[in-house]
């Protein structure tokens, strides 16, 4: 029969994870958990970057902003899904979640790549960064991180738009996304398969490769560091932000530079926990919340709302 005369599917429903479904409402309070963990800390670090002149730096603004709407795409959907029994979807909520997603995933690739970069330049050329880094150049290199991450997947979002489903509505996963999706049309996806590989590994493989080459340079640079302490402090600027590159990279290589509409669906939905839900949460402990700057002005902070709370006693 042709897809022309099959019953076009206006919604899509969301199976999660069946083999854990007697275990909905635990899940729900952990997700539930982790989220309000993964806000609350990128809120803390926003606030005291807000409100401390020296961190008045735009990467890190636009860092904690991305987490929380990234993690926003998807976590909430994911939480009403636990205690629905209906775990539905419409065709075009589908597709603003796989756009929203991917932009925001793009985003962050683009803003690891600047910050490997700027690694780069304040262990490498540290004389030279105050004069190359400047605040202007930051905030054009972060605008232009979300401008890029924005546009990316325009061209997936439209091939996908313009697909017949028409048969099964089921995705096999914890939140819309290509790979799913793609198994689910009535016609063959493997012009799809392939923009969606050429796009991805462009991307992900472009970006992964830069901040390869810095940290190569940056690992040069401190093994020609003459003392153990000065190695030891130079590691320290990056090491948290090269924890973060290799948790969020090494799951979203394996789950989308790849020719195949999917491996195991326990393997996909495995890598998605990892890049969509315990990468954002680690990022505010491993990477903002342990930046030496960030915790002095912490301190600063906590510090100035005991004298406020000891004056207006």
């Amino acid at each position: 029969m042709e897809p022309s005369n099959q019953t076009k599917v206006t919604e899509f429903l969301l199976m999660g994870f069946p083999k854990l479904q007697h275990f909905n409402t635990p899940l729900f309070f952990l997700l539930l958990i982790i989220y309000l963990f993964t806000i609350i800390g990128n809120l803390l670090v926003f606030i005291v970057i807000h409100t401390d002149s020296r961190l008045h730096t735009p990467m890190y603004f636009f860092v904690s902003v991305l987490e929380i709407w990234y993690t926003a795409a998807t976590i909430p959907k994911m939480l009403s899904n636990l205690l629905s029994n209906r775990k539905s979807i419409s065709f075009m909520g589908c597709l603003m979640q796989i756009y929203f997603f991917h932009s925001l995933g793009a985003s962050e690739c683009y803003l690891l790549t600047v910050m490997a970069y700027d690694r780069y330049l304040a262990i490498c050329h540290p004389l030279r960064y105050p004069s190359i880094m400047t605040s202007h150049l930051c905030l054009k290199l972060a605008a232009s991180c979300w401008i890029c991450g924005l546009l990316g997947p325009m061209a997936e979002i439209i091939l996908v738009s313009k697909l017949p489903f028409c048969g099964p509505n089921k995705i096999e996963h914890i939140f819309c996304d290509f790979p799913p999706i793609l198994s689910l049309a009535c016609i063959d996806t493997s012009v799809n398969v392939l923009v969606d590989f050429i796009i991805n590994a462009c991307k992900i493989l472009a970006t992964f490769f830069l901040i390869l080459m810095s940290y190569l340079r940056i690992i040069g640079a401190i093994l020609r560091i003459r003392t153990a302490a000065g190695r030891k402090k130079a590691f320290s600027t990056c090491a948290a932000h090269l924890t973060v590159v290799l948790i969020f990279y090494g799951s979203i290589l394996f789950m989308y530079v790849r020719l195949t509409k999917s491996y195991s669906l326990d393997y996909d939905r495995a890598l998605a926990v990892v890049y969509s839900v315990v990468t954002p949460f680690l990022n505010p402990i491993i990477y903002s919340l342990r930046n030496k700057e960030i915790k002095a002005a912490l301190k600063r902070m906590f510090q100035r709302q005991i004298l406020k709370a000891r004056e207006a006693e």
